[in-house]
């Protein structure tokens, strides 16, 4: 690390307060992430005018400062030895952080904390069945999909469609393993409970509207009380609330037992009280709970398409900034799983696609700066790059909110957009990778409906943000 380098660390501890505003701080693989003792202490002009700084940002009660990949390990380093700090890993400055939280930011991290470890398996399948999508699809290379022209492949699009979907269909043991993990408990144990829910000998929730319109749903005598014999596959509450009822059995018994029996009564009777209350109670209500919540969204959207989709088109950006996007990850898996489809990704990955488009636009502006700013032309190429991949953070912190007008214009955009998507109920069989890629996981009948949206979105925030930049702004990002 240069002394230049060295000096800028020194600049950035200025910058976000001095030492003694710093509580923690570790580092992620880009960003540097503090809880600070008092926010409004940051100069956040000084902070990204430092050659180092690529943006920043506060979010879930932690600052974060864009440094870049392979980069930030060496400044944090830098950083513990001018200020003497300890470093600590990401969950106690989580810990740290929830103190400076409001109850719906906790919550909203609650459900961040345990969708997050999961999404990797969740993205992946989507990846996977957008594949699945193009060797299936009818009208894509011809008349007759591409397992049709070429039989030779019809075994192998078999073998990736029993891949893909593995993590959709036995997604309760995943969130099962996450949850019991985030609430302290035994996370093998969520693997269980999540994979009794989805028991094989049970009748399938996929099957179960049918079964209830023939009356042929199998029903248990528990406790002279009828209980019907469903599982919950797809299903997002059910093993949510299981989970929080199973981790705090679990704790309450490990307080108590003996350690001699522990491994003899602590799980064993923790799975069976929490199993027996998932059947007799938790299903059935947080069931009928999820189907109200999809009913209502559908409704809005068969209904309302345009208004919903210029809602959700024209906000979803800001709901990135607030952290609040995480809450609707599980009403994604809800529509899936209950509708065959989510209409609300699609609208999100064109969002991703709108705001690379209006940082496209500020490298555009670059070249008739008369300052020729190389370090904003180079974060404006590589965020730009990134939000049409899917990773819309480095383009939203630090480019597009940094000016302020280039988000607006995303946003403008993305309601645009999400307005025709929304009038046509597009759907995506799954969640994939948003931005350009995403279009992999669109439902193939919606493909031309999903590409005019895409042009949408490529054409109009950077047109925007670059007549703005040029015309109003006269080429003067300051």
């Amino acid at each position: 690390m240069s002394d230049v380098n060295r000096e800028q660390v020194r600049q950035i501890v200025e910058a976000i307060g001095g030492q003694e505003n710093i509580n923690t701080a570790t580092h992620c693989v880009t960003r540097l992430r503090f809880v600070l003792n008092d926010e409004s202490k940051v100069d956040k002009k000084k902070l990204e005018s430092i050659d180092l700084v690529k943006g920043s940002f506060s979010n879930s009660g932690q600052f974060q400062v864009v440094i870049g990949q392979g980069l930030v390990d060496k400044v944090y380093k830098v950083l513990a030895e001018e200020t003497g700090i300890q470093e600590v890993s990401k969950d106690d400055v989580k810990s740290a952080a929830t103190k400076n939280m409001n109850p719906l930011q906790r919550a909203i991290k609650l459900l961040a904390d345990i969708f997050i470890p999961i999404l990797p398996a969740i993205v992946t399948a989507g990846l996977l069945l957008g594949l699945n999508n193009v060797l299936t699809a009818e009208n894509l290379f011809g008349p007759d999909p591409l397992i049709v022209t070429y039989p030779q492949w019809a075994d192998i699009a078999e073998v990736i469609n029993i891949i893909a979907s593995a993590a959709f269909t036995f997604l309760p043991a995943l969130i099962g393993w996450s949850a019991v993990k985030r609430f302290g408990a035994n996370p093998l144990m969520g693997i269980v409970l999540g994979l009794v829910l989805v028991h094989p000998a049970l009748l399938s929730a996929y099957a179960y509207p049918d079964a209830l319109q023939e009356g042929t749903v199998p029903t248990w005598n528990l406790f002279g009380l009828t209980v019907e014999s469903i599982g919950y596959q797809g299903q997002v509450l059910p093993v949510l609330v299981a989970a929080y009822l199973y981790a705090v059995i679990e704790k309450f018994l490990n307080r108590r037992v003996h350690d001699s029996i522990k491994l003899l009564v602590v799980a064993p009777v923790s799975i069976l009280i929490t199993g027996f209350a998932a059947f007799i109670v938790i299903g059935p209500l947080t069931f009928a709970a999820g189907t109200a919540v999809t009913d209502a969204v559908v409704y809005m959207f068969e209904n309302f398409g345009w208004l919903g989709g210029l809602i959700y088109g024209g906000f979803y950006a800001v709901l990135v900034i607030t952290g609040m996007h995480h809450t609707f990850l599980p009403v994604d898996l809800q529509l899936i799983s209950d509708q065959g489809g989510t209409f609300l990704w699609p609208i999100l990955a064109l969002s991703n696609i709108a705001q690379g488009s209006a940082a496209f636009a500020i490298f555009a502006a670059t070249f008739f700066m008369k300052g020729k700013d190389e370090k904003l032309k180079g974060l404006a190429s590589s965020s730009g790059i990134s939000a049409w991949l899917g990773v819309t953070e480095p383009a939203l912190f630090g480019v597009n909110l940094r000016y302020k007008f280039p988000f607006i214009c995303a946003l403008i955009g993305s309601a645009i957009a999400g307005i025709i998507l929304g009038a046509n109920f597009v759907l995506a069989n799954s969640i994939g990778v948003g931005g350009v890629p995403g279009i992999i996981s669109i439902q193939s009948q919606f493909w031309g409906i999903f590409a005019i949206g895409m042009g949408i979105v490529i054409v109009v925030p950077f047109a925007l943000t670059l007549a703005y930049a040029l015309i109003v702004k006269k080429g003067k990002l300051e």
